[in-house]
């Protein structure tokens, strides 16, 4: 084992791929022993490499978390926004976004349950790069509501961080068990119930004006067809 570790050692890297190396075995080790029992000398043995290397890169171990945090974050926002760019209408993004956060809980439950335990209760929380990232994962969010509002979908009395508060909290809550491995997470149901529910309780009904224009439509849509079938004729 000793003579393995000191042939990797001996292998220069990158400082990227190294910080990709050490973070890779951090979360490894974060997500077996949970935060407060992981060592920096555990992720070095797992990483192959010296205890003093991981403090080349990272100023201790709250700081590695973050960054292995951070980094998970930007990916999956990046993939939140890929997905979204070819959904067309506001109900069918609605559906998208709360389906993409319930798959990512499910597709990385060690990282979500280190960012509701260990990052988002902590003081250094709010002044922190993961802060400004969750702010700009839910705006997705809001940012549709809005849109919906605008378009006359949705009714404009509603609060857009109740329901971000209400959509996020409540599938945080409902993950609960899934994340303490007590149950488990459908993302099929649970997106078209939570997303049923909730459009539900937004969407306006259709006006008597809107349904008075629908009929003018229809009506002068079959006067022209009759009057074209009628020059036909003739």
């Amino acid at each position: 084992m000793a003579n393995a570790v000191e042939k990797r050692r001996a292998v220069r890297m990158a400082p990227e791929d190294r910080m990709r190396e050490i973070e890779v075995a951090a979360r490894s080790v974060f997500s077996r022993r949970g935060y407060a029992a992981a060592s920096i000398s555990e992720i070095a043995e797992k990483a192959g490499i010296r205890e003093g290397t991981i403090y080349k890169y990272y100023e201790n171990k709250r700081d590695l978390l973050l960054v292995v945090v951070q980094h998970w974050y930007e990916d999956l926002i990046a993939g939140f926004m890929e997905s979204l760019a070819d959904v067309e209408g506001t109900q069918a993004k609605f559906r998208t976004i709360i389906r993409n956060h319930i798959k990512a809980i499910k597709a990385s439950p060690d990282l979500s349950r280190l960012f509701f335990t260990e990052v988002r209760g902590a003081d250094d929380y709010h002044d922190s790069v993961l802060f400004e990232l969750n702010r700009k994962y839910v705006r997705v969010l809001t940012d549709v509501i809005e849109e919906g509002m605008e378009l006359g979908l949705l009714r404009a009395d509603i609060s857009t961080t109740l329901i971000r508060d209400v959509i996020f909290g409540g599938l945080e809550s409902h993950a609960s068990g899934f994340l303490a491995n007590r149950s488990e997470f459908d993302v099929d149901k649970i997106t078209k119930q939570l997303s049923e529910l909730i459009w539900a309780g937004m969407a306006l009904p259709p006006s008597e004006s809107d349904d008075l224009s629908k009929r003018v439509e229809r009506l002068e849509a079959a006067v022209s067809r009759m009057e074209n079938s009628s020059r036909a004729e003739d």
